[in-house]
């Protein structure tokens, strides 16, 4: 990772090439299956009659999830092969639309009570258009839930890095045996909090939680503390006061 290295952002269509693998890696991955849904669920609480946008809703195991819990979902992803995979989980009458976050939304304004943007931000340079779209849409007072990569991971793993520089890494993945390039832009967390509030949002909660208690051991990383814990994504639950 190097300040001078600034690759473009992830094309709209960038996940088709591997959506499958994605979707079966995330099923019962550590990182989505047992440590940032069930994190989700939880700042969402009671979720019963409420009308939520799930923002890069990927292969749609978050809207599933929320329909059991009570929840009226939409969902919108820029990865046609996404949409697909998540119809073939939902069905063909469940509220799913292609769409990219960082262009205006299809969606008429104040009509969520809640939207999440859970891991699809960091994709991104500039944070203002896509958060004045969620602003838009969400009712007075609604809440929006974000998670993005944490911001100490550039300080440890890259301390040449300025944290308060808004930089780029391109980072390789695998998923269930495909591999793949994905450009993350790390930014500190002051950066973010300014980006919050020029769009409108109050922060009400900030978290760094443990995986899910239900976590099969095996998934867990080694560690001479508690495995439950490490700094991977940071969580936010924001409302929308102007």
């Amino acid at each position: 990772m190097t300040s001078e290295t600034r690759p473009v952002e992830q094309q709209s269509d960038h996940y088709d090439r591997f959506a499958e693998a994605y979707a079966r890696e995330n099923e019962n991955g550590l990182f989505n299956r047992w440590y940032a849904r069930p994190a989700v669920v939880d700042l969402l609480g009671e979720v019963t009659g409420r009308h939520i946008l799930d923002a890069a809703c990927g292969s749609g195991p978050l809207v599933a999830e929320l329909q059991d819990l009570g929840a009226s979902v939409a969902g919108f992803d820029a990865s046609p092969a996404m949409i697909r995979l998540a119809r073939e989980r939902l069905g063909d009458g469940a509220d799913l639309k292609v769409a990219d976050l960082t262009r205006p939304l299809p969606y008429a304004d104040v009509l969520f009570d809640d939207a999440l943007a859970v891991l699809v931000l960091h994709y991104l340079e500039d944070w203002s258009g896509p958060l004045a779209e969620l602003h838009r849409v969400l009712k007075p007072g609604g809440r929006l839930i974000v998670v993005v990569n944490h911001p100490v991971i550039p300080p440890v793993m890259y301390p040449e890095v300025d944290y308060f520089a808004t930089v780029p890494n391109q980072e390789e993945y695998d998923f269930d045996g495909v591999s793949a390039t994905l450009t993350i832009w790390y930014r500190s967390l002051s950066a973010m909090s300014e980006s919050f509030t020029a769009a409108g949002f109050r922060i009400s909660t900030i978290s760094e939680p443990p995986v899910s208690a239900d976590t099969p051991p095996e998934l867990l990383p080694p560690s001479r503390t508690d495995p439950t814990r490490f700094l991977g994504f940071i969580f936010f639950a924001l409302e929308a006061i102007s």
